[in-house]
């Protein structure tokens, strides 16, 4: 059984290790996936309040989405981990604070409390996607194989107060 003390904001993993972030804390803790014991600690300076975090398996890329930036991190096979302030979201045409990450094999998507964003994991060049007006505090967002994007929120063309998941076309 796997015990993390804290407010866990994020969950991933690759190979054998899983990857945890909690609110408030400049660390990512990795566990065991076999025995869920603890493995090791990546200390990212300056990381102040991980919202959540990915993993890229292809080039082993943790991203992870901070207060107001996007953190890389470079996961090696032996134990050595490098990062780097990847994004400033406040520096942006349309700064916005992070809620939650996913990813394609193409781009980050970055979703807001009232916005989805695309960023490209190879030019950083970034695209806002136009979420319908009713869509209020948008938690988590995922793209799929065709481009759709699929949304869990609050408020419908209904409700303003009713939950909901959507699925919004560019």
């Amino acid at each position: 059984m796997l015990y993390v003390v804290g407010f866990v904001t994020g969950v991933t993993c690759l190979d054998n290790i899983i990857y945890v972030v909690c609110a408030q804390s400049s660390t990512i803790r990795l566990y065991n996936m076999d025995t869920f014991s603890p493995h090791d600690v990546i200390n990212v300076d300056g990381m102040r309040d991980p919202r959540d975090i990915v993993v890229c398996h292809h080039d082993r890329q943790l991203y992870v989405g901070d207060v107001d930036c996007i953190w890389q991190v470079l996961v090696d096979r032996v134990d050595s981990h490098t990062y780097m302030k990847w994004l400033l979201t406040q520096s942006l045409m349309n700064p916005f604070d992070i809620t939650s990450l996913s990813l394609t094999s193409k781009h980050l998507l970055v979703t807001a409390i009232c916005s989805l964003h695309q960023i490209s994991i190879r030019t950083l060049q970034t695209h806002t996607v136009n979420l319908p007006q009713f869509l209020k505090e948008v938690r988590y967002s995922v793209q799929t194989a065709d481009g759709t994007f699929i949304t869990s929120h609050r408020g419908t063309s209904q409700d303003d107060g009713q939950c909901a998941v959507s699925e919004c076309s560019v």
